[in-house]
């Protein structure tokens, strides 16, 4: 079977990291990259394939997809163009600038009839696909509370956003992904830190349809990084630590403390704590393979145009909240 002809437009951090993946993916032959600042020779380190300044040049090369890693507010534009070409779009979150250009997207996937994925790369790690595989199984009964904690110092590539489509749509996308529902309302604060006109920290508290409650904790202005959430059920807790893929289970307590010194720091009833331990390949990779094998034909799990479209749609009704300082229904 020939390979998949793919494109990668987008040479920043991420487009370097989807550039590293594709040279080395089996299935796919990258014929071009194509970035702005791009010359003759770009990223010779890591590839040989053509360089172009104009992603349109790119997409006269016949791909059957496009991967488009460029900054949030070209990716209309870019997925637009593409589509209207015939070719398949993996697109970067969050799949455009707002609610309104990512429905344009939409239109343009319906009426060429072409496979758009989002690259929701937290769906991929590890300890959330086992965490998702638990849930299904309900090994935590029913689901209470789903909290976040997405913190860190600020980057300078991100120009064009804030914290809430930069880093909130990761956890806005597995709230609803884990839960299998969509938010019902939610209420936001922000704060401008950094002199951008841009949230540098946001503090979401919403609600499912199907009554989960959900928290987010995020910014880019600590010192401390974190990747965190915690699943609170009927049956205990998980808790996922998303930097190193690890996935912990507190059982509800079954054995009772009588110890008076201890009550006070570990509660009245104890549970087992069980830590698990499972393969952990790279999620971009996993993210790529699976939309590779979509696009193929073959049984696999991608983030859908859809969902994306779902989770921008959420995000700015955090930055509408936030602003206005009222509760957002949905």
């Amino acid at each position: 079977m020939k390979n998949l002809r793919v494109g990668l437009v987008g040479l920043g951090m991420m487009g370097k990291n989807h550039l590293r993946v594709l040279t080395s993916l089996d299935g796919v032959e990258l014929v071009g990259v194509a970035d702005p600042l791009a010359k003759a020779g770009v990223a010779s380190d890591m590839t040989a394939h053509d360089a172009y300044t104009e992603y349109r040049d790119l997409l006269n090369l016949g791909l059957d997809y496009c991967v488009i890693a460029a900054p949030t507010g070209f990716h209309k534009e870019i997925s637009v163009e593409a589509l209207n070409r015939g070719v398949n779009c993996l697109i970067e979150k969050p799949v455009a600038a707002n609610y309104e250009e990512a429905l344009e997207i939409q239109f343009a996937a319906d009426k060429a009839e072409k496979l758009v994925s989002i690259g929701h790369i937290e769906r991929y790690n590890s300890a959330i696909r086992q965490l998702k595989k638990r849930l299904i199984n309900a090994d935590l009964g029913a689901i209470y509370q789903i909290s976040f904690r997405r913190q860190g110092p600020f980057p300078s590539r991100i120009a064009d956003v804030g914290v809430v489509k930069d880093l909130a749509t990761h956890d806005i996308d597995l709230a609803m992904w884990l839960s299998e529902s969509k938010f019902s309302s939610l209420n936001a604060e922000s704060i401008h830190r950094s002199g951008r006109a841009h949230e540098d920290l946001v503090s979401i508290n919403g609600k499912l349809k199907n009554d989960v409650v959900v928290n987010f904790q995020v910014n880019w202005l600590s010192p401390l990084k974190e990747r965190s959430l915690v699943v609170t059920g009927e049956k205990g807790a998980f808790v996922v630590d998303t930097l190193n893929s690890d996935l912990t289970f507190y059982e509800n307590g079954n054995h009772e403390v009588f110890q008076e010194p201890y009550l006070h720091f570990k509660g009245v009833k104890q549970g087992n704590v069980t830590t698990f331990a499972f393969d952990k390949p790279e999620p971009l990779r996993s993210e790529h393979e699976n939309f590779r094998d979509r696009l193929l034909g073959k049984e696999s799990d991608v983030a859908t145009l859809k969902e994306g479209i779902e989770t921008i749609r959420v995000a700015d009704a955090v930055i509408q909240s936030s602003k206005s300082g009222q509760s957002i229904s949905l």
